[in-house]
């Protein structure tokens, strides 16, 4: 129970941490308050505040040293593929410029998932997306929730791709689009993905046709790149109303 309650702890102050580093109330180069201090701030133990330290260094956004403190590493050492950093940016609105870089990394890698899933998908990984699939149709008629079935949808494209590197990649892509897809959504006016495409791309991809499969997937993904790019003011836009639930 007590080695339960510690690790509770620790990641309760880690992530009350890295959303204060994120929102910027520390900035980069600044010193952020000894452990003794943030003992005294937080009220948890040293022993907790010691490993909180360990893990936001291992994500890339404080550096300790002894008698040089703690301090901010810039943004370019944030480790964006950990899903508890990715989750801290999102949730303290994610501007549209890193939602506009997200949607390249996805068509770098989602139109050659699609092709690798084309090839080499058995039938109970084309079972999982063909269930997405359903699903999608069941939110159009309020029977599911259109924006984990969309997310449901990819993801299984991903574990169809057999590619062990494109899996690993799987809650990294989720967490990202549960604000992508709500942002590119709402600039159509609409509620949920348009299930055509996707049946598109399921339909390609059970023909064993790779190309057909990256193109429809591609025509999806540029399709949300132009969306994005349709609201580009400056590139620290903040994306508006949009939260990470």
């Amino acid at each position: 129970m007590i080695l339960r309650e510690k690790h509770n702890l620790t990641h309760q102050l880690t992530h009350d941490l890295g959303m204060e580093i994120v929102k910027g109330r520390y900035s980069v180069g600044s010193g952020l308050p000894s452990e003794a201090e943030l003992c005294s701030i937080y009220s948890v133990s040293r022993s907790a505040t010691r490993e909180a330290v360990k893990m936001l260094s291992a994500k890339g956004l404080i550096t300790s040293r002894p008698k040089q403190g703690i301090r901010v590493m810039p943004e370019h050492n944030w480790n964006l593929f950990d899903t508890d950093v990715l989750s801290w940016i999102l949730s303290s609105k994610p501007s549209i410029q890193l939602l506009h870089e997200f949607t390249q990394m996805r068509v770098a890698i989602e139109p050659q998932a699609c092709a690798l899933a084309a090839l080499q998908a058995n039938a109970d990984q084309l079972r999982n997306i063909e269930n997405a699939l359903e699903r999608m149709r069941d939110a159009d008629n309020g029977l599911d929730d259109p924006l984990e079935a969309d997310i449901a949808f990819h993801t299984a494209i991903l574990e169809a791709s057999c590619n062990r590197f494109f899996y690993q990649l799987t809650n990294f892509i989720a967490t990202a689009l549960r604000v992508s897809i709500r942002y590119t959504n709402k600039i159509k006016g609409v509620p949920g993905a348009d299930v055509i495409k996707h049946q598109h791309i399921l339909d390609t991809i059970k023909s064993r046709d790779s190309d057909a499969a990256y193109k429809a997937s591609k025509e999806i993904l540029d399709e949300a790149i132009e969306l994005i790019e349709s609201q580009f003011i400056e590139r620290t836009t903040p994306v508006p109303d949009i939260q990470l639930s």
